[in-house]
């Protein structure tokens, strides 16, 4: 195990067996649902490559910032992320509360894992029906043969129906994910960091190359990347901010989590900006993959989140080899969803073992116990509103899975960045950034500019639409 020293410079506390290690889990916490199933399925509701465009602008002017600024702040603290905050302030002179954006940045990680893994069950869920048929029809059978098409489309309404299956589902989601937590950094989490993310590239890279030779590749290109500036539209760039922000994990304290156990000789800038790359490389590859394979069956690409879950399978149903190719997705898919539930569990579960002082392994059950709970709940009371907040207009109609998903993406992970950028570009004593951001010269200044002012901007207009979402015209 790979041991660094504290803050205090005594207690010891683990980290990462290297910078590629970092990056591998950096880039597997954001690397998840979000750019294999929101970006294309946002893509596709919002026109294409005048949001992709935007979506670019979006990640270097506000989602590379802000990710910057999270792993500096877990870096200097060396401490889950309430305690790093905490630190740093007690060091600039300034009240330990502002350790507050962090805690929202643990109470939506929570939230967001509960309701993440029951996502994470669907996936699941296809890898055993694609394994099945592939038995059924062979290695180069089309998937789905003689079932018709409503039957195929309906195996997620059918999902959603069956309570005690979607029960099941997320609880052996969330035991994979505490199994890694639980063992640690270096045997757990780098573990899955080191040996899923380049299966999860290779699988990837080869199901975008067969997608290539389907016959919708040259459509999906022209559908990403020609830049229609009329679609550009003020719900569109919202929606573009939305997604560079939420694509790179920010606001549920995952990154100040990971930046603890980072050493100090790792330059934060140039890491961040390699994570960065790769989460977008990743979201826009993601739409190379499934766009073509879609176009190629005939089918839409604005079809929403069903675009993963219903229209692809569907879209498997027409091409060769259509039940490999689906399993070796869907495990994709699974490898991409596990790596960012581990970032999730880790954030409150490093806060936990760290302030009640127990061992990991417990604060790991406790915090996955919880999760399981609430998580359940969604899934069992799935499409019930929730009685008595579901009459308030920003919860309206929701069940507790779209409750849960509104409080994290529509609150607390806005505010808890907005005061994150607050802290560190106004509050913190300077020299203690400017020793730890890894950035000089013009391009610190920039930084500066970009913290201080535009993205906090940014993060309130997702804030003030999220709430009142007729400002948008949504």
């Amino acid at each position: 195990m790979v041991v660094t020293t504290g803050s205090d410079g005594i207690t010891p506390r683990e980290g990462w067996s290297s910078r590629s290690a970092f990056i591998l889990a950096a880039v597997g916490s954001a690397v998840g649902l979000g750019n294999m199933w929101r970006f294309p399925a946002e893509a596709g509701e919002n026109g294409g490559g005048a949001f992709v465009l935007f979506y670019i602008l979006c990640v270097v002017l506000i989602g590379l910032p802000v990710l910057l600024s999270e792993v500096l702040i877990g870096r200097h603290g060396q401490s889950n992320a309430p305690e790093s905050v905490r630190r740093m302030a007690a060091e600039s002179n300034k009240s330990k509360g502002w350790a507050i954006l962090a805690d929202f940045g643990v109470l939506g990680a929570f939230m967001v894992l509960s309701f993440y893994c029951v996502v994470g069950g669907w996936v699941l869920y296809y890898m055993g029906v694609f394994a099945d048929d592939l038995l059924t029809t062979g290695l180069a059978g089309y998937a789905f043969q003689g079932r018709p098409a409503a039957e195929v489309e309906g195996l997620l309404p059918g999902l959603f129906g069956n309570g005690a299956l979607m029960v099941g589902l997320h609880a052996l989601f969330l035991a994979i994910t505490l199994f890694f937590v639980a063992r640690g950094v270096s045997s757990g989490i780098e573990w899955v960091a080191t040996w899923l993310m380049p299966a999860f590239f290779v699988l990837f890279l080869a199901i975008t190359v067969y997608g290539a030779f389907t016959g919708g590749f040259g459509e999906a290109v022209a559908y990403l990347f020609t830049f229609d500036f009329s679609k550009l539209t003020g719900p569109v760039m919202l929606a573009a901010v939305g997604q560079a922000f939420f694509s790179l994990s920010l606001g549920v304290a995952g990154m100040m989590t990971y930046g603890a156990y980072v050493g100090r000789d790792v330059n934060l800038a140039g890491t961040s900006g390699i994570i960065a790359s790769a989460d977008t490389a990743v979201a826009l590859i993601a739409g190379l993959c499934i766009f073509p394979i879609v176009f190629a069956a005939g089918l839409e690409a604005n079809a929403g989140p069903g675009l993963m879950f219903q229209s692809l399978p569907l879209a498997f149903q027409d091409i060769p080899f259509g039940s490999l190719i689906g399993l070796l997705f869907f495990t994709m898919v699974f490898f991409a969803a596990l790596t960012s539930s581990v970032s999730l569990l880790e954030a409150p579960t490093a806060w936990l073992k760290d302030r009640a002082r127990m061992p990991r392994p417990v604060a790991t059950g406790m915090v996955a116990g919880g999760a399981l709970v609430l998580g359940a709940l969604a899934a069992w009371f799935w499409e019930t509103p929730v009685a008595g907040i579901s009459s308030i207009g920003l919860f309206e109609g929701q069940d507790l899975f779209n409750v849960l998903d509104t409080v994290t993406s529509k609150l607390l992970m806005p505010i808890g960045a907005i005061l994150t950028c607050i802290f560190l570009g106004w509050v913190a004593n300077q020299r203690l950034v400017d020793g730890e951001n890894g950035l000089s010269g013009g391009l610190h200044k920039f930084w500066l500019l970009l913290i201080r002012i535009v993205c906090p901007l940014a993060l309130a207009a997702i804030l003030i639409v999220g709430i009142f979402p007729s400002i948008a015209g949504g």
